[in-house]
């Protein structure tokens, strides 16, 4: 379902002009990618805009929306939890996640869940145990922006669920646009014209913003 590639990416180290430009010719080892870097492959992904993402076998598409209109989040829904995935604007310099991640555990602490953290694949993640779900927080810092990977469900599918986030991160496309944007901006997110047409006939009957 999912490429498994786990090499580490080549983009964290500063480099000069020369090695830029032939850095330009190489796909890196994994994802997830930058637009202007993305590989070309036989992996479907949907595409949000902002993030155009794999959806795991057996997944369904959850989507919140704004009473106002715009979407608040997109969630895949699985037989073993719901993953999230959400990009937002960052520092040319990087490092966004260590703030963001001190403040997640803050508030999760605040909110009564066990949280720790643990090394991943893309660095330290953030592991929170309360009392509706296991959560698992991934970030990685890209060239202009942060994406966010969160899988939720029960404790005892958690590392399964951790597994399929992984996944479609690996595999998750950025697309950050060359406009300016506040740090930490949410990057919009666009649905495709049918979700938005079933979207529309579903708010009439769904009016808690959940489809």
């Amino acid at each position: 379902m999912f490429r498994r590639g786990r090499g580490k990416s080549k983009r964290d180290a500063p480099f000069t002009e020369e090695q830029h430009a032939e850095e330009q010719l190489q796909v890196p080892a994994r994802g997830p990618y930058d637009e202007s870097e993305a590989p070309e492959s036989e992996v479907e992904r949907l595409d949000l805009g902002s993030v155009r993402v794999p959806v795991p076998e057996g997944g369904q598409l959850q989507v919140e929306v704004d009473p106002a209109g715009p979407v608040r989040a997109v969630h895949l829904v699985t037989p073993v939890g719901r993953l999230t995935v959400s990009a937002f604007a960052a520092p040319r310099s990087g490092g966004l996640w260590d703030e963001v991640r001190d403040e997640l555990a803050e508030q999760l602490r605040k909110d009564g869940a066990r949280v720790h953290t643990e090394q991943g694949d893309w660095g330290v993640e953030l592991v929170a145990d309360s009392p509706k779900a296991a959560l698992r927080f991934v970030g990685v810092d890209g060239p202009r922006w942060l994406l966010r990977g969160v899988s939720a469900g029960p404790a005892e599918s958690a590392k399964e669920c951790a597994r399929l986030l992984y996944g479609v991160l690996d595999d998750t496309v950025v697309v950050r646009g060359s406009d300016p944007m506040p740090v930490r901006t949410p990057l919009p997110i666009e649905l495709p014209e049918a979700i938005q047409r079933h979207i529309q006939q579903a708010q009439q009957e769904t009016p808690n913003g959940q489809v």
